[in-house]
């Protein structure tokens, strides 16, 4: 999972079937774990499928996520991530022996986005952000700004027919509109 595979055996503090995304996360933030969750869906565990996720915490915030089915991390791994029914094993481990792990970037989420996404609970959200040192907010709200705005299709479909349009305007204004592919320049009076 990591540079080096993996990550230590923590120590397991809970393991239950059927359980609850949202509860569980919440419950790792009350106790403000150190330490990992690993949830696999149930089906996953019927059909022998390596569909199990790992969720990383510090201080009960979230901070990095991977999936082995897919190899993928961060919020990929929690797109990943499918199904109802889980199973989550809670696992407390040093902030030390997770220190190599929370280094790779590929990695990592923004605190919120397990709470967001796997939950979709907006209190949860709150109060995990609140929990949230400052310098993972300023990331994670620079990274979301961006992901925002690529995953906003319409937006970059509005600014690229706009871009085309003055292209085509500036083309006819210096007489060059037949050099655009017999595309019909707009009419630039108007």
């Amino acid at each position: 999972m990591v540079a080096d595979g993996h990550i230590p055996e923590g120590e397991l503090c809970r393991s239950r079937t059927d359980a609850d995304i949202g509860e569980t996360l919440a419950g790792v933030l009350d106790r403000e774990l150190t330490g990992y969750v690993v949830f696999e869906p149930q089906g996953s565990i019927l059909f022998g499928n390596d569909e199990r996720a790992v969720l990383t915490f510090e201080a009960g915030v979230p901070v990095l996520a991977y999936h082995s089915a897919s190899d993928a991390g961060g919020r990929e791994a929690l797109d990943a991530l499918t199904g109802d029914l889980f199973h989550a094993e809670v696992y407390e481990l040093a902030a030390d022996a997770l220190a190599a792990a929370h280094r790779v970037e590929e990695l990592r989420v923004a605190p919120s986005a397990p709470a967001d996404v796997l939950a979709d609970d907006e209190t949860l959200v709150d109060r995990t952000r609140d929990a949230a040192p400052e310098d993972r907010l300023a990331d994670a709200a620079g990274a979301s700004a961006v992901e925002a705005f690529l995953a906003d299709a319409d937006r970059i479909d509005a600014i690229r027919d706009e871009a085309r349009a003055e292209a085509q305007a500036r083309a006819a204004e210096w007489g060059l509109a037949e050099q655009l592919d017999g595309e019909e320049p707009p009419d630039p009076s108007g």
